[in-house]
């Protein structure tokens, strides 16, 4: 792939009026990054729309006190609305963005950007769609952490990171991360889940034993 087809991965962006796919295909760069990188961060002013191609790219804030975060995910077929606003009023990050996995994306310059959002509606629909969507995402993120039970979030997170086998390679300190909470916390509620035989755990790793008491617990949410 990653030619000219791409464009089509993007559902908002393949119903485009052929000259306006074809400017987005001419102006875009193709970029690639490794599993691990830090993709932006806070602080820095973007200059370019991404377009994630394949991979998943995790959004994540620290606070002053040192404690992170994860906001959401971008997967493949999905824009990062947090590099569009930025780019958008072009301000600085106030979150990072990591690659969870090797990540390969379209980079869209910021005057393409701008021609596209002023003279083309379908492409306007696209990235508002994006921000309603995700805005969504951060409400929830805000009521799991204001007014959620850790054990409801903690179950309904292990079997998100676990859909299809029961095998989950993440610290505590990971876990911590995803739920906005301490790893004292986590810590504590895996030992209770492994007390009652739902989970096995060593070093790093995760094992779901009873996957239907999770599940039972997560619908409490």
């Amino acid at each position: 792939m990653i030619a000219n087809d791409w464009i089509e991965q993007f559902p908002g962006l393949s119903r485009l009026p052929a000259e306006i796919k074809r400017t987005l295909v001419e102006t875009a760069a193709i970029v690639r990054v490794a599993k691990g990188s830090v993709v932006f961060a806070p602080g820095h002013v973007p200059d370019k729309l991404l377009l994630l191609i394949d991979g998943t790219l995790r959004i994540q804030q620290t606070s002053e006190s040192g404690r992170e975060i994860v906001l959401y995910r971008v997967e493949a077929g999905q824009s990062c609305v947090l590099t569009n606003a930025c780019v958008f009023v072009q301000e600085a990050y106030a979150a990072e963005g990591i690659a969870e996995t090797d990540v390969t994306a379209a980079a869209i310059p910021h005057s393409t950007f701008d021609d596209l959002v002023a003279r083309s509606k379908d492409f306007r629909d696209f990235v508002f769609a994006a921000y309603t969507r995700r805005i969504a995402d951060l409400f929830r993120v805000v009521d799991d952490v204001a007014f959620g039970k850790i054990d409801v979030r903690l179950a309904s997170r292990l079997l998100a990171l676990a859909p299809q086998d029961d095998e989950i390679e993440a610290t505590h300190q990971q876990l911590a991360v995803e739920l906005g909470t301490a790893r004292e916390v986590i810590s504590r509620q895996l030992q209770e889940f492994h007390r009652r035989g739902w989970i096995e755990q060593s070093r790093g790793h995760l094992r779901i034993v009873e996957r239907q008491a999770l599940a039972k617990l997560a619908e409490a949410h």
